[in-house]
């Protein structure tokens, strides 16, 4: 008998609705880039208080890393937010990266290096959620029809396991999440990014879908 997929957006929703009344619990958001970010912070905004962390050491060259990272801090100065949600400080680190994928630069798109690229952002924002007190963390990732939401569930419930914080389910794309960050997007202009960010995968994807 097939193993039934699971809903990784019903299972924040009923989550967030065994909440106590006032209860705003503390939320480490892991964010690729603004339009990601755009399409999930309404909905997150209203039950969390958000700190978002733009651990990116896979994107390249630097400078569009830097350019992902203004139009993040940008829209979070122009977007009204419930609990106006801040972004915590860290560094590029992407010699991490290249480590990481050392051997596995001829994976294809959503490969073996990707899952690694996956865990390494999710592994350093468990780590910080759990050193500086947080109640959840999770990541805008699944928010794109690229990325893989059940992948990248798993890969949170065992960090999780790891470093004793719980892990936030989600797959933001569904209930329009995915349209809703193209809609805010163009509501502020934000740079939306045709390819995911590392040098093995620009040029490989027609200009497409946003992707971190």
């Amino acid at each position: 008998m097939p193993v039934p997929v699971q809903n990784y957006a019903k299972e924040m929703e009923r989550l967030v609705a065994g909440f106590q009344e006032g209860d705003r619990p503390r939320l480490l958001l892991h964010a690729c880039c603004a339009p990601c970010a755009s399409g999930t912070l309404e909905y997150l905004c209203r039950h969390f208080a958000v700190t978002l962390l733009y651990y990116n050491p896979n994107i390249a060259p630097f400078e569009e890393y830097e350019k992902r990272r203004a139009e993040l801090e940008r829209l979070l100065a122009e977007m009204p937010l419930e609990g106006a949600p801040s972004l915590l400080p860290c560094g590029y680190g992407g010699e991490a990266f290249q480590a990481m994928a050392k051997g596995l630069e001829g994976e294809p798109e959503g490969g073996a290096r990707c899952m690694k690229c996956y865990r390494l952002r999710l592994e350093e924002t468990a780590k910080l959620a759990a050193a500086q007190g947080f109640d959840f963390f999770t990541t805008t990732l699944s928010i794109s029809p690229l990325k893989d939401a059940r992948a990248l569930n798993q890969i949170g419930e065992e960090l999780a396991a790891a470093y004793g914080v719980r892990h936030l389910p989600a797959d933001f794309k569904k209930k329009d999440g995915y349209k809703r960050s193209v809609l805010r997007s163009r509501q502020y202009g934000l740079y939306r990014q045709g390819y995911c960010g590392c040098v093995y995968s620009k040029g490989k994807r027609p200009e497409g879908p946003s992707e971190g």
